[in-house]
């Protein structure tokens, strides 16, 4: 019978406020894009900090997707004093997906971190963050033109250079591909145990993945997830990470 299920995905929940009440939820386009393309069965982590028994969820899911969110990552947890460009903040999402991004690069379960989540990654293996790319002399204004139409706003319109015999490379192939990357933050000290994959004409590290990684572990600044239907190298990364995913589940089981 399990055989015939799809493999759980964990993801972290973002914690907005509405109403006095605190709600956990993740953006749609993640869910569909993980159901729909990488063909498995996303399951929204609550972001309950050290209150969740994530060990639990741990232990049935076969891979991690750590999504894109209208917060950023404390800056505190990179030493850093928090300014009005490191804002705005979810302390709760931080723990939860610091924690399953340990759990899954210790654990060996398939990896993928997109835009927020690409930088949760770098900050978790010890990096540190630019709050505002726009300011800094040299760097392009990654940010959105337009803030009212998400199809604009997500518009392909930058290009990005994949390095030769990488991760990312060999989903989508060597040099310039076209990508929907939407950010005011970036990268700025690399961790040490990534590996740039991709950049930006400025510079920008758009794509990482893990050295030591037994498993599947990539991280991309831009967002796959929105055109993951329609856009081939987007569809290629989100079918590569539910080949991975897939993959896991089938060793799990032969255990």
């Amino acid at each position: 019978m399990t055989d015939c299920l799809k493999p759980l995905v964990a993801v972290p929940a973002d914690c907005p406020c509405f109403d006095g009440y605190v709600w956990h939820g993740a953006p749609q386009q993640y869910l569909e894009a993980a159901s729909k393309v990488a063909d498995v069965a996303p399951l929204i982590v609550p972001s309950l900090g050290r209150d969740a028994d994530i060990q639990s969820i741990l232990a049935v899911v076969d891979g991690v997707l750590i999504t894109g969110a209208k917060s950023n990552v404390n800056p505190a947890r990179y030493g850093e004093k928090a300014t009005a460009d490191h804002e705005p903040f979810d302390f709760s999402r931080d723990e939860t997906s610091f924690f399953l991004i340990d759990a899954a690069i210790r654990q060996g379960l398939p990896l993928l971190a997109i835009c927020r989540g690409i930088q949760e990654l770098n900050v978790a293996l010890g990096g540190t963050l630019s709050p505002a790319l726009q300011k800094i002399p040299g760097k392009l204004d990654h940010r959105a033109n337009d803030k009212n139409d998400s199809d604009k706003k997500f518009a392909i319109r930058q290009t990005v250079h994949v390095s030769g015999n990488t991760s990312l490379s060999k989903i989508v192939g060597t040099g310039e591909i076209m990508v929907n990357s939407v950010h005011q933050q970036g990268i700025n000290k690399l961790a040490p145990r990534l590996v740039a994959e991709a950049t930006a004409p400025d510079g920008t590290i758009e794509a990482v993945s893990v050295k030591d990684a037994k498993d599947f572990a990539l991280g991309v600044q831009w967002h796959p997830e929105y055109w993951a239907t329609s856009d081939e190298p987007s569809n290629k990364i989100f079918k590569a990470f539910g080949a991975a995913v897939h993959h896991h589940k089938d060793k799990r089981l032969e255990k």
